[in-house]
C-alpha cells in the first residue's frame, strides 16, 4: 500500500506569500505553472477526496472538483466595486455546499457562498498564517434571515445544544457581523438576543499552516466538520432543507 502524500506543501505558502508581494497580472502569468502545481491542482484533489467522506456527515453536502464552477473559488478578485484593484486573491478558498443550493456565487469573501437559494455550507480557507475552517450561512438574504431568527425564537434549546455544547466549543466559535441594536419586531430582553442580532450565522475554527501540510488532512477536516454538523443541521431545519 502506497504511503499517503500531503495535498499542500511549503511551496503552496511560498507562492501565496510571493503573490501578495507581486499582485499583478504580469507576475501571475509568469508564475502560472507554480499556481497550478502548488495551489489549484492540490486543492482540486483535496475537494475530490473530501466528496465521499463529507457524505457520511450528510448526503446533501457537495464537494465539487470541477475546475470552473465547483467548490474551489476563483483566484481572480472581482474589483468592479472595490477600491483595491489588485487582481488576485492571496488565499485559497473552497466551499462544500448544500445540494439544494441553486447557484453558488463567487465573492471575495470566500465563505460568501450563497446563491439563488440560501443554504448552509462548510468552508476552508488556506492563507499563510491565517488558515481556518468553518461553516454556516454568511450574509443570508433578508427572508432567509427572518426565517432563521423566527426558528431561533421557536427552538432556542436546540440552537443552544448545537452551538453551546462541548463538541462545538472544542474548536469552533460563532462569528460574523451583528446588528448594533435588536432587530425590529424582536424582544430586546430575549435570552438569546445576542444571537437574534446576528446578520451572519457562521462559525469558524483556526487551523495552523502545519495542519494543511498533514497527510491525513481529509480525516482532520471531516472530524472537525462533524463537530459543526449540528449547527448546519439546525440551519437546514430553519429553512426546511434536508440534512
Amino acid at each position: 500500500m502506497n504511503a499517503k502524500t500531503a495535498y499542500y506543501s511549503p511551496a503552496t505558502f511560498t507562492f501565496l506569500n510571493e503573490l501578495a508581494q507581486n499582485n499583478s497580472r504580469e507576475w501571475f502569468a509568469a508564475n502560472k505553472a507554480r499556481y497550478e502545481a502548488a495551489v489549484r491542482e492540490p486543492s482540486l484533489r483535496l475537494i475530490a477526496d473530501l466528496a465521499e467522506p463529507l457524505r457520511t456527515i450528510s448526503p446533501e453536502l457537495v464537494a465539487n472538483p470541477k475546475k470552473v464552477g465547483g467548490s474551489l473559488f476563483r483566484i481572480h478578485r472581482d474589483t468592479r466595486f472595490s477600491k483595491d484593484k489588485t487582481p488576485y486573491k492571496t488565499h485559497i478558498g473552497m466551499t462544500f455546499y448544500h445540494a439544494a443550493t441553486k447557484a453558488v456565487k463567487r465573492g471575495d469573501q470566500g465563505n460568501a457562498a450563497m446563491g439563488q437559494l440560501d443554504g448552509p455550507v462548510y468552508y476552508l480557507h488556506v492563507a499563510p498564517g491565517a488558515c481556518f475552517m468553518g461553516g454556516g450561512i454568511w450574509h443570508p438574504q433578508s427572508e432567509t434571515l427572518k426565517r432563521i431568527r423566527n426558528f431561533l425564537i421557536n427552538s432556542p434549546n436546540s440552537w443552544k445544544q448545537a452551538t453551546r455544547g462541548p463538541a462545538f466549543q472544542r474548536h469552533f466559535e460563532l462569528g460574523g457581523d451583528s446588528l448594533s441594536r435588536p432587530p425590529r419586531g424582536y424582544d430586546p430582553d430575549h435570552e438569546l438576543i445576542g444571537d437574534l442580532k446576528r446578520k451572519d450565522y457562521v462559525a469558524s475554527a483556526t487551523l495552523t499552516d502545519a495542519d494543511l501540510l498533514r497527510t491525513d488532512l481529509v480525516e482532520l477536516l471531516v472530524e472537525r466538520y462533524r463537530e459543526l454538523a449540528p449547527m448546519l443541521d439546525w440551519l437546514c431545519g430553519a429553512l426546511d432543507l434536508e440534512f
